[in-house]
């Protein structure tokens, strides 16, 4: 019998992450759901799935996921690294502990996460780095979001060095840099915004990206939004 393929989502308890742990799910995989609040994936029930707190800033919940796949996996197939904290505030009164906090969880935690699971990945293993538009060269930026658009920037960043770095054993790495989804931070940053994508819109076109497109891309920024710049 072949043995189920496994996944590893990030920031799992609401939006995008908690709608891609049902797709998963739902499609066969063995998924591995962390996040700060691990009761909303928990309390779904959902078959092959466990779901932990993870905090990013703690080295012990690193152990604990190393511990978990030497124990019932051995292999990962594909991580996606969808956590994120965001801060909308005027640069003058962003402080010091502000810029650690959103690059924690977007940067540092990002790259310590990703070292544990690479060696139990294999040359078609594909790592999956979510970005926004704002981290992007060139793109519209918005007052208040120095923190998390600069870490968002650093993430893709990240993510083209790894793919360069493992280019010749693998696993792949992909960054997509995603427009404004209406999720539950969204609406926290900015009250009263509406976007034009919703949660899981977006979770289904990761969800299938994050399957397939280590076949094609390697290393590669993808702009997922329908406005531009």
């Amino acid at each position: 019998m072949k043995p189920s393929k496994t996944v590893i989502i990030t920031g799992t308890s609401r939006g995008i992450g908690f709608e891609l742990v049902s797709l998963f799910s739902k499609a066969g995989y063995d998924v591995l759901a962390l996040s700060r609040n691990a009761d909303p994936i928990s309390n779904m029930a959902y078959k092959n799935t466990t779901a932990f707190s993870f905090d990013l800033n703690m080295p012990e919940a690193y152990e604990a996921v190393e511990a978990f796949i030497n124990r019932e996996w051995n292999q990962v197939d594909i991580l996606i690294n969808n956590a994120g904290s965001l801060i909308n505030r005027p640069f003058a009164q962003t402080t010091l502990e502000d810029f650690k906090n959103v690059y924690n969880t977007n940067v540092f935690g990002v790259a310590e996460l990703t070292r544990l699971v690479i060696p139990f990945m294999g040359s078609s293993g594909h790592v999956v780095n979510i970005s926004s538009m704002g981290g992007v060269q060139g793109s519209a930026k918005f007052a208040g979001l120095s923190a998390y658009s600069s870490s968002k920037g650093a993430l893709i960043t990240l993510t083209e060095l790894l793919a360069e770095e493992y280019k010749d054993t693998g696993p792949s790495f992909n960054v997509l840099a995603l427009g404004a989804v209406q999720t539950e931070m969204l609406e926290a940053a900015f009250p009263g915004y509406k976007a034009l994508m919703s949660a899981k819109e977006m979770a289904a076109y990761i969800f299938e990206f994050s399957k397939t497109g280590q076949k094609f891309y390697n290393g590669k920024l993808l702009q997922v939004s329908s406005s531009t710049p």
